[in-house]
């Protein structure tokens, strides 16, 4: 009963001679930490919101404003023109002031005022630079006069030590693509899909778009952008996420996964705890806006990264919407069908990794059975959303039950100790669809899918996250679980035993195990949604392909970028597979841009089926699908390009088309487009946004990267990630219910769609690159790299 008396800061009791007050010291002392840690959070955010404010300029600049000023009127020069004395006439205590401080308050005023009208132009300067995108079309390794001088001045007028959200105000607008260039991009994207008569049809019904309804959609558009601060992502966060009635797993959620080869410890308590305060440091740097940035010059918009904690996706009838608390101090766990609160801060202070370690293997070694409907609760996050919001507002809206939902979606984030043991193992078949297939949907009752991510620890050892899509985009998630890793293993570490480092503090408050009054009615809807989702990940077709023949370092020595080249096999493959090909869409980023977020870029191109079907024609030569690969491969690179600096399809499109449905104006055109399935959808994880860990030095300290599921019924989902020099992992899924698509096939496909291209430039140019892969090399694959 320590821990109990423990948790009352005072008691009294009511006796004959009067009140007995009984104070504990220890409690009192730690509600004083923890105030005293609330009010510095509180003042080292005023402060960076002073620093963010004034940006790029810093405080200590109004200073010398004030004083440059005072020392000009001191030497009898008036640098205002006549404006001191015009603000002195003014001021409305002149009266009650001397000649002096009136003179002086002036002074002051107008230095202040130059001082903001400054700032003011300086951010105009700097967003006009981060405006200019030529530097992303030069070939690499060849930067022109321009870009230079323009690399100066963004290192310039970026200051010193910009925080995380320095930026913000400084980055420019998406702009909006006119129709004429939207069209004709779209209608080149679909010519090699369509034949002659479906595509003069379709040039028809978008020239037809393009004279009517194109004009009115496209102003009201551009009024948006002048408007809003980006047009696209308010759209696009609700319609194509939050407005969803679908299930989200595997539909829309995603993973990441753990190092490849390495587990450091392989206590799940251990592991769980180090993790668990990586991310609370992580936290805490964004909460004082730290210099968290990717690597590099150009500032990426940070808007993300803002939601990652005390988020949670709330279910609605109609939508969803996203709730982001400020700071929260507590996390729910979940192990063997119980829920757990466990507290993260005591005394003012995180836990340490060896508490966290004491807090998480109390919870593992509980042995107290599931309330009735606790089991299955979380299976509500997997099924369809309309269910799930109307339990939470008739059963979870009072009582034990509100309180423990509340303790949920409230929470840092959430973990589950998982039961199952999982990994990359070479000597297990298939063991990284498993590993991928459990981070993806788990049981379907184990992860909370609305969080916005689950930690996943396994009892080997082994991590994941599974995170909800809605509030950010794959590499904001990256970016966080790379520096958990490395400080997982470079800097908190294990002992010899393989536990956390530290002493263990055995005052700790016990881990609260959340009540629930679950009835039966209600545990019948759980099962429903628990039906519903299991069939979703039954169907689930799952295969993870490690290419270790070659990787980054070769295809450099070709002249050619591995996204480019990477895609182009995937076009290869897709053909081989289905004998057709299709709509492919590859993710890029609008980061560059404020509060940008995604773009597509559609990769199968005119030039891409050329390069393809020569390969197919054994009368090709070889040294002519060499010649239609670099083509393809440009052309590739140049609507990469396009997409990142905002002048790419699928957002215009998508922006036109919910204008039309706000001022009820019919548009077969957009219906089509909008219509049209992704039969292959793409996208790279990125790798190394910080530069935290030197896998030349640590080749096994690397990550397999992260996946999602199949976007359409019939066609593929493949997430890779280059890594390193020598090897590219592939994350491909599809469906079983469909009889066109094999996972485990198409990778295959793949494989040997990289060998043929590589065997391209093996018999045309022998001499300028050895594909012989020296002796000792490393096949190694890491985690997180920014694509430009």
């Amino acid at each position: 009963m320590a821990e109990a008396h423990q948790a009352v800061g005072f008691q009294f009791t009511v006796t004959p001679d009067g009140i007995d007050l009984h104070l504990s010291r220890e409690v009192l002392k730690h509600i004083y930490l923890s105030g005293v840690t609330s009010w510095i959070k509180r003042a080292i955010r005023f402060k960076n919101g002073i620093l963010t404010g004034v940006y790029p300029a810093s405080p200590s600049s109004w200073l010398i404003a004030v004083i440059a000023i005072m020392s000009t009127m001191y030497a009898r020069i008036d640098p205002s023109l006549g404006m001191i004395d015009t603000i002195k006439r003014t001021l409305p205590v002149s009266d009650y002031m001397t000649v002096q401080t009136q003179t002086v308050l002036s002074a002051i005023l107008f230095a202040t005022g130059l001082w903001l009208s400054l700032i003011l132009m300086l951010r105009y300067i700097l967003k006009a630079l981060l405006s200019y995108h030529a530097w992303i079309f030069e070939s690499h390794g060849k930067m022109s006069f321009c870009t230079k001088l323009w690399l100066s001045l963004v290192k310039m007028f970026s200051g010193r030590r910009p925080l995380l959200y320095s930026f913000q105000a400084s980055l420019p607008r998406l702009p909006v693509p006119s129709v004429d260039d939207t069209i004709t991009r779209y209608l080149e994207s679909v010519r090699p899909l369509l034949d002659d008569e479906q595509y003069n049809q379709m040039e028809v019904v978008a020239n037809d778009f393009k004279r009517d309804e194109a004009p009115k959609l496209q102003k009201y558009l551009i009024l948006k952008s002048w408007w809003a601060t980006n047009y696209v992502s308010d759209w696009w966060e609700e319609y194509i996420y939050l407005r969803g009635r679908s299930p989200i797993m595997v539909n829309s959620n995603f993973y990441a996964m753990d190092l490849l080869y390495v587990i450091p410890t392989h206590r799940q308590a251990a592991r769980a705890g180090n993790v668990v305060h990586a991310m609370l440091q992580y936290r805490r740097k964004l909460e004082r806006g730290e210099h968290l940035r990717a690597l590099g010059v150009v500032p990426m918009c940070s808007y993300q990264m803002e939601r990652m904690f005390n988020t949670t996706r709330i279910p609605g009838i109609e939508t969803d919407f996203v709730q982001h608390l400020s700071d929260r101090k507590h996390l729910v766990v979940y192990h063997k069908g119980r829920f757990f609160k466990v507290w993260l801060y005591y005394g003012g202070r995180h836990l340490w990794p060896s508490e966290l370690e004491t807090q998480f293997q109390r919870i593992l070694d509980d042995t107290t059975e599931p309330q009735p409907g606790e089991l299955k609760l979380a299976a509500l996050t997997a099924g369809n959303r309309v269910p799930w919001a109307r339990s939470r507002l008739k059963y979870f809206s009072q009582g034990v039950n509100k309180a423990s939902l509340e303790a949920i979606e409230t929470s840092a984030f959430f973990l589950t100790l998982d039961d199952e043991a999982h990994g990359y193992d070479p000597d297990k078949l298939r063991s990284l669809d498993l590993y991928a297939k459990s981070l993806l949907h788990g049981k379907c009752y184990d992860r909370w899918f609305d969080k916005s991510f689950t930690l996943i620890a396994y009892k080997n050892g082994k991590l994941g996250v599974n995170a909800e899509h809605s509030w950010a985009d794959a590499p904001i998630v990256g970016h966080m679980w790379e520096y958990v890793l490395a400080t997982d293993c470079f800097h908190l570490g294990y002992t010899e035993e393989g536990h956390c480092k530290g002493d263990i503090n055995k005052g700790l408050p016990p881990t609260a195990k959340l009540q629930w009054d679950i009835p039966l009615e209600c545990q019948e809807v759980i099962e429903d949604s628990y039906m519903v989702a299991k069939e979703i990940a039954d169907d689930v077709d799952f295969h993870g392909c490690l290419f270790d023949e070659f990787g980054k370092g070769l295809i450099k020595k070709s002249r050619t970028s591995p996204d480019a080249f990477i895609q182009l096999a995937l076009q290869l493959a897709q053909f081989r597979d289905k004998g057709e090909f299709c709509l492919t869409y590859e993710a890029s980023m609008t980061r560059m841009f404020r509060e940008g977020r995604t773009e597509t870029v559609r990769s199968c191109t005119i030039e891409s089926t050329a390069f393809v079907r020569a390969m197919q024609d054994k009368n090709t030569k070889s040294a002519q699908r060499l010649d239609l690969f670099r083509k393809a491969a440009d052309k590739h690179q140049n609507m990469y390009r396009l997409a990142m600096t905002g002048s790419g399809i699928d957002r215009h499109l998508f922006c036109l088309y919910i204008m039309s449905k706000y001022l009820n104006i019919d548009s077969p055109f957009l219906k089509q487009v909008l219509s049209e399935p992704w039969r292959l959808s793409t996208s790279q994880t990125p790798q190394q946004q910080l530069n935290m860990v030197d896998i030349n030095k640590f080749p096994r300290y690397v990550g397999a990267g992260g996946g999602f599921g199949p976007v359409a019924d019939d066609g593929y989902g493949v997430s890779y990630i280059i890594v390193g020099e020598n090897l590219i992992t592939f994350h491909i899924s599809s469906k079983f219910s469909s009889p066109e698509t094999d996972s485990y096939r198409f990778g295959q496909n793949i494989r040997q769609a990289m060998l043929d291209i590589r065997a391209l430039f093996d018999q045309n140019d022998k001499k300028e690159i050895n594909f012989q892969m020296p002796e000792g090399t490393a096949f190694i694959c890491t985690n997180n790299s920014t694509q430009v």
